[in-house]
This record gives C-alpha cells, structure tokens and sequence, in this order.
C-alpha cells in the first residue's frame, strides 16, 4: 500500500472541512480520498460540485462504503448517537477507522465499541486533536514528571463557547436530547473534558455538577454548566463552561504542593516552589513564611497540527512508519466524565462517583429523549468551519 484510502462517513461541516480542505489539497501526505457518504442527497450533490472528481466514489448507505473494498480507513463524522455504531462496524471488516468527538453518548456504547476495537486487528483512533497542541503535551509531560508535586487543584473556565441562537437553528438535531444527546459538554467541551483527565493523569473519583438547560437560548440541552471534581487523594477541581458569554476566558490551572502550571493567551507559566509546600509547612519556624516562586515561561517544540496532525499520523501508523498518537479506547474517559457532570445536574447537584452507573445514566437520558423534539429546520447546508477550532488552540 502506498497511500491509505481513506472515505468519510457524513458530510457535514466537519466531514466536509476534511474532504473540501484536507484531502482535496494535498494536506495528507500518505493518504488519499476514495469514497463519501451521506444519507442526504442534497449533501452529496454538494460534494460533487465543490470537489469535481470523478474518482471518488459516492454512496448513501454506509455499510456499501465500507463493504465496497474503496477504502482501507474512515473518518466517522456523524451525529454523537451514531459513533459506536458506525466504528464497531468498520472494525469488524477491519477497516482503521477514526472517530470524530465524542466517543459515544453514554458508556455504554462506548464501552461495546472499545470491546469491539480489543477484538479487530484495525486501528482505532479519536479525533482529539487538541492533544496536538504543544502546551497541553508541555503540561502533561511536567505533572507526570512531578513538577507540580502533589495535585491539589485543577480548574479549568473554558467560556469562551459563544453560539447565537442561528447557530443552534442549523440543524433539526442539534441541542436535542434525541438528536445530540447534550449541549456544551457534548458538543463544545469534548476536548477538554478528555485533557483534563489526560493532562492530569487521572479522572476524579465524583463530581457534582450544576447544569442550566436553554438558560441562554431556545434548546433542551444544557448551555451552562459548573461542576466540582473530587479527586481519590483529596484534591479537588472545578470546570466552568457556557455558550452563552461573551468575551469569554480560556484559563486551564493546575496546582500541586510543587507550584502550579497556567494556560492561558497562548502561554504556559510554571510557577515552580523552591521546596515543596508541604515539606516546608511542617519544617519552617516562621508563622507566615511561603517557599518562594521561581515564574518560568515554559518553552515547547511550538507544533500544534491540529486535526491535519491526527489525520497524518493515523495514515502513517497504518503503514507502519510511526507509532498512532491516540488511542481510540480512551474516549471513554471524557464520556464518562460529561456523562457524571450530567448526571448529577439531573440530580440537582447530587454528587454522582465515577465510574458512573451506565443503568441509572440511560434510565435518565431514555426519559428526556422520550419528549425531545427535532427542529423544524433544513439539514442541506453546511457550514464552513475551517479556523473555528483555532481559538482552542491556546
């Protein structure tokens, strides 16, 4: 195999940024687009006035796409509810397949994907591509050092989500329980909810989170949300997160007995104690004496490629010529962390541990998808979103 054949499976503005920017130009070296699908026909035309090649085949069914040996991998860029799904399917043929976040909306399924992925001699992967970005890899690589000591805090106020009710009028599925499965945490917040746990190392063990539905807007999904996260050795966390404010803050902050890490305006400070907090609490003299900082400003290898960087080493791990940067399996990490946040705001506030109970989660999504309604509204357009996700990228 000299390139990956690569389709994709659904063309809406995700699917469609990678055929129209991604493949149609060149941006991944070893790997080329073979074949498109989209239940919408109206979508498809679409694709083949923009794309004009008569070498990509079309299809609107998935299962002939992946049954038409036109490609050796699939990017699935479908509506959340979809994802398991569609993944378990190509892995059975054993066709690589990425998946577009989240993994899934509840663990669940999830869970029967990644038993699906141990099974299949495929690879699997997740379209984080915020891990791409080389302040979140700084991070990490410094807590799992030991640079900040014992974790103590982590706080993330990720607000700067802004969408206009025309936003949330584009789709007829969009921030529906049925057709979304939740609001921020589900459609904004993937990334984070999955670096929060990778850049920390671990999961909470419990959270309590407070959800506000259709505060700021007319949907049944959540657009405001707060919660506090435990953490097993005593540490705790918050997570703030809205569409609904502007201008918002993008300010992720760690903290341990060794100093702290902060991201934020595209900079990463390490404020690095002189001699661990709690060494120097049970042997210094003085009542109000500190350890003294040293404010380092962490340099990085400045790389932060983003989806063209997960789409690049995904087909060069196929063949062989790097180790795959993501493992698909982890996504169930973020959904069983928004899947807690939702419980518990379900809860009002109860707290709810981690891992959460995938019987009493489905118990209370299968009622709010009982009386969710679809929107009156076109499925046909899409939207450009090609620089959208470069504010995330800090």
């Amino acid at each position: 195999m000299e390139k990956v054949r690569f389709g994709i499976i659904g063309l809406g503005n995700q699917g469609s940024l990678y055929a129209k920017h991604f493949f149609k130009n060149g941006v991944i070296e070893n790997g080329v687009m073979t074949a498109l699908c989209d239940i919408n026909p109206a979508k498809i035309d679409n694709m083949k006035n923009a794309l004009q090649d008569d070498g990509i085949a079309y299809f609107e069914n998935y299962k002939d796409l992946l049954d038409s040996g036109l490609v050796d991998a699939a990017l699935i860029e479908v509506p959340h509810y979809l994802h398991p799904e569609m993944v378990i399917e190509c892995l059975k043929r054993g066709i690589h397949v990425i998946c577009e976040k989240p993994a899934g909306v509840y663990t669940k399924q999830v869970r029967e994907m990644n038993e699906a992925a141990k099974k299949s001699g495929a690879l699997f992967a997740m379209m984080f591509n915020q891990r791409t970005n080389c302040l979140y890899r700084k991070m990490r690589e410094i807590i799992a050092d030991g640079g900040v000591g014992e974790l103590q805090r982590v706080t993330w106020i990720i607000t700067d989500w802004y969408r206009t009710q025309k936003y949330y009028d584009s789709g007829s599925w969009r921030a529906t329980w049925e057709g979304e499965g939740g609001g921020v945490l589900f459609n904004q917040c993937p990334h984070q909810l999955d670096l929060i746990q990778w850049v920390v190392g671990k999961l909470p063990s419990s959270v309590r989170g407070f959800c506000e539905y259709g505060k700021w807007h007319d949907i049944e999904v959540e657009d405001e949300v707060t919660a506090f996260l435990k953490y097993d050795n005593g540490a705790t966390g918050v997570f703030i997160t809205t569409t609904g404010e502007t201008p918002g803050t993008n300010r992720f902050e760690v903290s341990g007995t060794g100093g702290k890490l902060v991201c934020e305006n595209g900079e990463l400070r390490w404020y690095k104690n002189k001699c661990d907090s709690q060494v120097y609490s049970k042997t210094c003299e003085q009542g109000f004496s500190v350890p003294g900082t040293e404010v380092i400003k962490v340099e990085t290898d400045g790389l932060n490629r983003q989806h063209e960087g997960i789409i690049n080493n995904f087909a060069n791990a196929i063949l062989g010529l790097e180790p795959p940067f993501v493992d698909g399996t982890e996504g169930i990490n973020g959904v069983e962390l928004m899947n807690a946040i939702e419980l518990s705001g379900w809860k009002n506030g109860k707290e709810v541990s981690i891992p959460v109970s995938e019987r009493e989660y489905l118990r209370y999504l299968n009622a709010k998808r009982k009386t969710s309604r679809y929107k009156a509204v076109s499925d046909d357009t899409v939207a450009d979103t090609s620089g959208t996700f470069e504010s995330k990228k800090l």
